[in-house]
């Protein structure tokens, strides 16, 4: 899933952006727009699944652009921010939160296409990776290094490859979607999703992995594994052929 932001104060606007993007013709493939009217709001959002780009107003009550921009970015250093404001006289001031662009109002719909086709291209050139919501920041984390994910009392464990731990209060069910067979992903058991390309030796009952780490497989998913398990591995081979 491809999630953009959309927070200005004016509901209208915010509309207008919204049709914008719904005639985007690169748009990536389950892409989802969430609008909101404040900063506040939008921060707790991002806090609880992080968003891919935003799009932000900068004159806005209360809490404005930049600083709603400077936390966000506090604890997420790379979700791409885009501001969309009246004045240029805040230009300056985004590059202290490292926005990706600065549009003027009224936006030119080929302008923000333009603009969101260039982050869309910059994100998928990068190594895939899952943004983790963590305690007490935002983890950007590549795909392939992450060897298993443990859900455990309510929170979700993201061991990697480095033996590094990554700690999420969110639920499993959240990652599901990045963490899928597609992606070299397997749900073996109700408390944990692998990563099929660092398995070393499997049975019925239990998963090894490269680090010695011992997962269990659920007695109603050996079978389902093992066909995932040579889809990848064949998949895989056949890529370096």
């Amino acid at each position: 899933m491809f999630r953009i932001a959309i927070c200005d104060d004016e509901p209208v606007f915010s509309a207008q952006i919204d049709a914008i993007i719904g005639h985007w013709p690169a748009r990536p493939a389950g892409l989802r727009t969430e609008l909101f009217s404040d900063g506040d709001s939008l921060i707790r959002a991002h806090e609880e699944m992080p968003f891919d780009i935003i799009l932000l107003d900068v004159l806005m009550p209360l809490l404005n652009g930049i600083e709603t921009a400077a936390e966000i970015r506090s604890k997420d250093k790379n979700v791409k921010i885009v501001f969309l404001t009246s004045t240029p006289e805040f230009a300056l001031d985004s590059y202290s939160v490292k926005a990706s662009n600065y549009l003027l109002k009224p936006v030119d719909p080929a302008r923000l296409l333009e603009c969101l086709s260039s982050l869309n291209d910059e994100i998928y050139q990068a190594p895939p990776s899952v943004a983790i919501k963590g305690i007490h920041a935002v983890h950007r984390v590549t795909l392939a290094d992450i060897e298993y994910v443990e859900a455990q009392n309510k929170h979700v464990i993201f061991t990697l490859t480095n033996r590094t731990v990554v700690e999420s209060p969110a639920p499993l069910y959240i990652y599901e979607d990045k963490l899928n067979l597609e992606e070299g992903f397997f749900r073996c058991h109700r408390s944990y999703i692998v990563n099929i390309s660092h398995i070393d030796t499997y049975t019925a009952k239990e998963i090894r992995m490269r680090s010695g780490c011992r997962i269990p497989v659920a007695r109603s998913c050996h079978k389902d594994f093992e066909d995932a398990y040579f889809s990848v591995l064949f998949g895989k081979a056949g890529e370096q052929i």
